[in-house]
């Protein structure tokens, strides 16, 4: 996704107060104190220190903007799967090797034949094509593509 505000996966002991400021956030990272306190029917000071709380515990990871990918000049989208040419080669550095790579957006851990799920993004096919040579050489792996043709919503 590109520029969301990122929530960590295993946050426990959040309140309901804590999961609605995550929640507006989440929907405009831009909120006011003054939006997030009349929503959450505290006072600014208190909201304040509650976002505070949850950027420290790292349940708030950070701010960004939301970009058209169009806009970017990176009108294609894929899922790259990557699958290890040798299994018995460890692959657990792939995502370090990758994250040098900008047509790279998201890199994901996943279970089956594929080790790591890549969300790729590029301007033209000829671009993809020359991201994809980079990733296989990078990763040492085969990849297998999905090419994204539409994409209703994204989160």
């Amino acid at each position: 996704m590109l520029g969301t505000l990122r929530l960590v996966a295993a946050a426990p002991s959040l309140d309901e107060v804590d999961r609605l400021l995550v929640e507006e956030l989440m929907a405009d990272g831009r909120a006011t104190l003054a939006a997030l306190a009349e929503k959450a029917g505290l006072s600014v000071s208190a909201v304040q220190s509650r976002v505070r709380r949850l950027e420290t515990r790292g349940v708030i990871r950070g701010y960004s903007a939301s970009v058209d990918p169009t806009v970017l000049g990176l009108a294609l989208s894929a899922f790259v799967a990557l699958t290890p040419l040798d299994p018995t080669v460890p692959t657990e550095d792939v995502p370090d090797r990758l994250r040098g790579l900008p047509a790279v957006e998201a890199c994901y851990s996943v279970t089956g034949a594929a080790g790591y799920l890549l969300l790729v993004r590029a301007g033209s096919a000829d671009r993809l094509e020359h991201v994809l040579q980079e990733i296989r050489a990078i990763s040492r792996a085969g990849t297998h593509t999905a090419v994204v043709l539409r994409t209703f919503f994204e989160r």
